[in-house]
């Protein structure tokens, strides 16, 4: 259920740059989500579409890109990316993880329309 206010604050973030950016309407947003978050991008996408209705960003899609959990060992000090279904060290199996990446939930970018043109991207991430 957290994906309800999740999906509140990323719409309200959306539709503000949106509107910074004078786009007529937003039809893709790029979301950034890391593995251990928990966040289930179906979940966002069913409560952008009831919230969004009446805006610009009614009828928008998430598209989502998932961060792989990335470690610090405190034991040997090495770092890489594990799966986070199994979350040890690689290399000595040690349990004592720091967790550096994984957590993440960002937009990325976001495709919109301005008056009425589609597709032109921007070097601040947004595609216009």
């Amino acid at each position: 259920m957290h994906e309800l206010s999740i999906t509140e604050n990323l719409l309200a973030e959306c539709l503000k740059t949106g509107k910074e950016n004078h786009a007529s309407r937003i039809r893709r947003i790029h979301v950034c989500i890391g593995q251990l978050n928990g966040t289930v991008p179906e979940c966002v996408q069913i409560y952008l579409d009831m919230l969004a209705e009446g805006t610009i960003a009614e009828g928008a899609v998430i598209e989502a890109e998932y961060i792989p959990v990335h470690v610090r060992c405190l034991d040997c000090g090495k770092e890489s990316d594990i799966d986070r279904h199994r979350l040890e060290c690689p290399f000595c199996r040690s349990l004592k993880l720091k967790i550096l990446r994984g957590k993440e939930f960002y937009i990325k970018s976001m495709e919109v329309d301005t008056d009425g043109d589609k597709g032109h991207a921007s070097d601040d991430g947004l595609e216009r």
